[in-house]
């Protein structure tokens, strides 16, 4: 990838609904060639995606918590089936496994507290867990779903 690549990958993730010629021109390219070097970061698998983001407060998810889980047991067994289960669980929209003492973060969207009490009765039953706990959010300071490609200039 050289930097005008890059440049095409920082302008898409801040906004990927431009058109072709807006993104042609700020990266200081033709159509053409910017249209075939899009194509090109899709095929290597660089760019994975397009999607629309939506405001978590306008669809009423005022409440982000942050799951803790340790895991019952460490087979593979019970990693698949807690993986699988946790996928099917829609207010989950990110699951990372853990090194350390925490065996799963999860990051979960709910309109309220007692959704939250929902939420954890519909995770138990996913899998055998030794514990489960959560901090909620107070307040998103920063988001955003662009990742850093200036280490690559």
């Amino acid at each position: 990838m050289d930097k005008t690549d890059l440049a095409i990958l920082e302008n898409l993730q801040a906004d990927a609904s431009r058109s072709l010629g807006e993104l042609a021109e700020s990266v200081h390219l033709s159509p053409t060639p910017c249209w075939r070097r899009v194509q090109r970061l899709r095929e290597n698998g660089v760019i994975t995606g397009q999607v629309t983001l939506c405001d978590p407060q306008q669809l009423d998810l005022r409440v982000t918590a942050f799951v803790f889980i340790k895991a019952a047991t460490h087979s593979e067994d019970w990693m698949v089936r807690f993986v699988a289960g946790a996928r099917e669980l829609p207010e989950i929209v990110e699951i990372h496994r853990m090194a350390g003492e925490i065996d799963y973060l999860l990051k979960v969207y709910l309109p309220d507290i007692a959704a939250y009490d929902r939420f954890y009765k519909k995770l138990i039953r996913v899998a055998d867990l030794q514990d489960i706990s959560a901090s909620f959010s107070m307040e998103t300071v920063k988001f955003t779903t662009a990742l850093p490609v200036d280490h690559l200039r």
